[in-house]
């Protein structure tokens, strides 16, 4: 693995050096494969021991490159050092990088691949909790959510793999004014037979007539105070009601992540901290951080000058608590209950502000873990349509990809017969689904489109599971083949070399999302392997080689097999083994 390799170049600097070989580990980076050209495997940056005081940081850099490059020697190994500006190459033996990287696939360590690594010895270890989708409950999911849900699993799914206990919370919106209104509206338009016919639909069309009743209603803005009040105070009828909406969205939700291949450890939600909020709004004022407005609210202030020009509201002049309140005692409580090393926040970046309030109250009040919390944000959707119009709901979407997904595999000349298309179809659908949003910077919003989604060439995630559904066909031709012993030797074409020298850098870019946890580093490694293997699919047959021949392929073909399903499981992709 590519440990092995950096380790053995760290020896020779931390020699040449009088340098712990440790601190190389980290400066020593694999090669990205250039088109047509088989150059180094690592390279070192002169600039970055330069930066650690590891070299002096005067003097000229290449005089500086080239001096360390003379001292290093060439090994059974490392077979050719060079020096270029200001970088140290170092390419090592065909043979070994061959042996050395495909040994685990015929160990039974195909899991465990690149997942070793020193790199992430720097890493947040211990409890994760991710908090995902949260969606609002009497709402039926929105398309919106989509991104939450699935930036938020592939975040839980990294941090898993990397050996974190990993706590997966879907924190619902179940609680504040909008159910005053769904409540007091709900008495007014709603109709308990068409609540059992369409749950999630009939509140919806509730929702949206009390809104608009209440725009010009005073009664029924008024009507919705008093429902909220109510529940606050725990009266039956108010608790019994909401309980009824709560209960049926769960019970909707878990269909829809279920068809997304995701699950959540814990249900919690705002309404379970309603009463620990009143116990926050009370810590706050004895530590003097509670003040009243102008307008009778009570807010924290969070200004540098303490001169009230950055405030963030925390109570209702009526005394009723609001979402951050919510969140503070949420904080707080989850971690009394889950003692965790770190909290991961998934939302749009229309909260930016309300987090970085957030974080920066729980750190007042004292409460110095809070540096452990994080917030991710991601950009919006644009144009998310189905052929019957604009998207509302994610079941939508969902049913519209599997639909085009399932016409497109019928009109091709490639696919297989499968015993479920439709389930095949919906696997693959969701892979385009996932594939199109983690390709970008997570920040930016970005433009949906169906048909480039969908195709089966380029960089989309039908690619993907086209190119590992045809892997696992070849493997088929030869069952049994990973316990095989191969000859690393007959992997010496360039092909074969550009696959190992790309699955090389594996472990940086688990590194690299597990740094800033965004999913384009991964979605990224594994396009690029998909295009590596499909050239070596062209330049390498299996059938018809020689018996030494066609092993060692088929080893090379496995590997990049299983680094493939490896890599889309973290992103949350069920790897199809047809299509």
């Amino acid at each position: 693995m590519a440990c092995f390799f950096r380790r053995k170049i760290a020896e020779k600097l931390g020699r040449a050096l009088q340098q712990s070989e440790d601190v190389f580990i980290p400066a020593l980076t694999a090669v990205p494969v250039l088109k047509k050209q088989q150059g180094a495997d690592f390279r070192l940056l002169i600039g970055t021991l330069r930066a650690s005081g590891i070299l002096p940081s005067s003097g000229d850099v290449q005089v500086q490159t080239e001096n360390l490059a003379t001292q290093l020697k060439q090994d059974n190994v490392v077979e050719d050092i060079s020096a270029a500006r200001g970088i140290i190459n170092f390419k090592v033996n065909r043979k070994l990088l061959a042996q050395k990287l495909l040994e685990p696939f015929g160990n039974g360590e195909d899991d465990k691949f690149g997942l070793n690594s020193e790199l992430f010895n720097t890493l947040t270890t211990g409890t994760t909790l991710v908090e995902y989708s949260s969606p609002n409950i009497a709402k039926k999911f929105h398309a919106g959510h989509l991104r939450s849900t699935i930036i938020g699993n592939f975040i839980a799914n990294l941090k898993q793999s990397l050996g974190n206990d990993v706590i997966r919370m879907n924190y619902l919106g179940d609680w504040g004014m909008q159910f005053g209104l769904l409540g007091a509206g709900f008495g007014q338009f709603g109709s308990p037979e068409k609540l059992k016919q369409n749950p999630l639909q009939h509140l919806f069309e509730v929702y949206v007539r009390v809104n608009k009743e209440a725009e010009n209603n005073e009664d029924m803005k008024q009507a919705a105070r008093d429902f909220f009040r109510q529940l606050e105070q725990h009266e039956s009828h108010a608790v019994s009601l909401w309980q009824q909406f709560r209960d049926i969205t769960v019970k909707e939700y878990r269909h829809i992540y279920e068809r997304l291949g995701v699950h959540f450890d814990v249900y919690s939600g705002e309404s379970f901290h309603q009463d620990q909020a009143q116990e926050v709004v009370q810590q706050l004022q004895s530590r003097g951080l509670l003040k009243t407005s102008e307008k009778g609210t009570g807010v924290v202030d969070l200004s540098p000058n303490r001169d009230m020009t950055n405030v963030c509201t925390v109570l209702r002049s009526d005394g009723t608590t609001l979402y951050i309140t919510r969140d503070i005692a949420a904080a707080i409580n989850r971690k009394e209950k889950y003692s965790f090393d770190e909290m991961i926040y998934v939302t749009d970046k229309s909260q930016e502000n309300h987090f970085s309030q957030l974080f920066q109250i729980l750190l007042a009040m004292g409460h110095s873990w809070a540096d452990g919390c994080r917030h991710v944000s991601f950009g919006l959707v644009q144009g998310m349509k189905t052929r019957t119009g604009e998207v509302v709901f994610l079941e939508d979407v969902l049913d519209e990809a599997r639909a085009r997904m399932l016409h497109n595999m019928s009109q091709s000349n490639t696919t297989k017969e499968l015993e479920n298309p439709e389930e095949t179809a919906e696997k693959v659908g969701i892979s385009a689904l996932i594939i199109q949003d983690f390709k970008g910077p997570l920040q930016s919003d970005y433009k949906f489109d169906w048909d480039r989604m969908l195709q089966a060439q380029g960089d989309t995630g039908v690619f993907l599971q086209y190119t590992h559904a045809r892997l696992c066909s070849l493997k088929q031709t030869k069952k049994g083949v990973d316990a095989v012993a191969f000859d690393p030797s007959l992997l010496s074409e360039q092909t074969c070399t550009a696959i190992l020298q790309h699955l090389l850098r594996y472990d940086e870019v688990l590194y690299q999302s597990a740094q800033d946890l965004q999913p384009k580093h991964l979605v990224n490694f594994l396009l690029k392997l998909c295009h590596l293997i499909a050239s070596a699919h062209r330049d390498l047959p299996v059938k018809g080689s020689p018996e030494a021949v066609a092993q060692a392929r088929l080893r090379l073909f496995s590997g990049a097999c299983s680094v493939l399903a490896n890599g889309m499981r973290i992103l949350g992709i069920t790897p199809v083994n047809k299509m």
